[in-house]
Order: C-alpha cells, then structure tokens, then sequence
C-alpha cells in the first residue's frame, strides 16, 4: 500500500492549500482562479483516493458493481465531514495565537463531533457493505479507508500548532 502515502501527502496539501492554511509564496492570482484551483487540487485529492480503494479491494466485476456505488454515497457523506474538519481547522489556525478558554472549549467539542460524526456514517454503512461485497472486503474496505484517514490525521497533525493560552487568556 505504497500508493497511500502518496495520496495522503497529496491530499493533506489539497486539503491544507484549499484551507488558505498553506499560501503560495507568490498570490498573484484572483480569488476566483485562486477558488478554482483548490477545487480542482480537491477533486483531484478525491479521485486518488477513489484510485487507491479501487486498486487495493481486488473486487470481482460483480462486487466492483455493487461496491462502486455504495462507496461513492459513503465519500459523500464523508466528503461533507471532510469540509466540516477543514473550516474547523481553518478557523482555529486563524485564531489559534488568541485562543480563549471558550474557543478551546469550542474547538474541542467540534473536533469529537466530528469524529463521532465519521463514525456514525462508518456503522451505517458497515452492514450495506457486508451486504454488497462480503464482510472480508468489507473490512479491507475499512481498513484501506482507515488507513487513509489516519495518514491525513497525522499530516494535519504535523501542520497544525498546538493550542495556547491567546493573550486574552495569558493569566489562567
């Protein structure tokens, strides 16, 4: 499973660059071409991701025929979860140099939402999985797309500074 640390570098940047986390050095396109670009880098993210799962189930072409679309509704659950993370993510690194106690709080609590989030939509789509492709790919599926997740996690992780007291809070 080489091919997933290439995507998930690929897709940490797609989803760090569409952030406005990480900026070119030289900004001298418009906002609109800007808009679309981040887009293109997150479809594009996506598609690798499709690319990766799809190269490493080794489905029959009847599973691919069952799996393809339940996979693309289980992505499009996730996907909206994915822009939840990365607002919330681009907000706290706007505001992470003067982060009160409440922020902190706040942040905290969006962050385990979201998790639990993913992992409702995880248990939801366990059985229709196992019902479509068997449960051994089922749970191949799950640990290609775990994999891919904690991958991403952790260049987040390594991007993302950790929390301090802003200069509201500097005497708690």
């Amino acid at each position: 499973m080489s091919a997933i640390k290439y995507f998930a570098a690929g897709a940490a940047l797609a989803i760090f660059c569409s952030l406005g986390v990480v900026r070119p050095a030289a900004a001298q396109s418009s906002s609109t071409a800007s808009k679309k670009q981040r887009s293109l880098d997150i479809a594009a993210a996506r598609a690798d991701r499709k690319a990766i799962v799809g190269a490493n189930m080794n489905l029959t072409a009847e599973q691919a025929k069952a799996f393809w679309p339940l996979y693309d509704a289980y992505e499009a659950r996730m996907d909206k979860l994915d822009d939840r993370h990365a607002a919330e993510v681009k907000a706290y690194a706007e505001h992470y140099q003067t982060l009160t106690a409440d922020d902190a709080s706040r942040k905290l609590d969006e962050v385990i939402a979201i998790k639990q989030a993913r992992l409702d939509v995880q248990k939801d789509f366990v059985p229709k999985f196992r019902a479509a492709v068997s449960s051994i790919n089922t749970t191949r599926f799950f640990q290609i797309d775990n994999k891919l997740s904690a991958m991403i996690q952790c260049d987040i992780a390594q991007i993302v500074p950790l929390a301090r007291p802003g200069s509201k809070t500097a005497s708690e």
